[in-house]
């Protein structure tokens, strides 16, 4: 099992950066899309993403600044 592990580890090793980027990009998508409506697209699913808005303001200063918005975009979430 141990060296199960560490084989595991060994090939994820050179790829650490790639997945965290991978990773940061798919929660950017999500992101756009949760708060699209607010934005001004229309977002089909919006009724499912509201339960996740208290979540997602927390981390949405930072999502803002990497997509390159220096002030919210949204008049409603204070966060600068």
């Amino acid at each position: 099992m141990r060296a199960l592990a560490f084989y595991d580890e060994v090939l994820r090793m050179p790829h650490r950066a790639e997945i965290k980027r991978e990773l940061r990009d798919e929660n950017d998508i999500f992101y756009l899309l949760c708060f699209s409506e607010m934005l001004g697209l229309p977002n089909p699913v919006s009724y499912y993403t509201l339960e996740l808005y208290p979540e997602m303001v927390e981390e949405f200063h930072d999502w803002h600044l990497r997509m390159g918005m220096e002030k919210s975009p949204i008049d409603g979430i204070r966060c600068c």
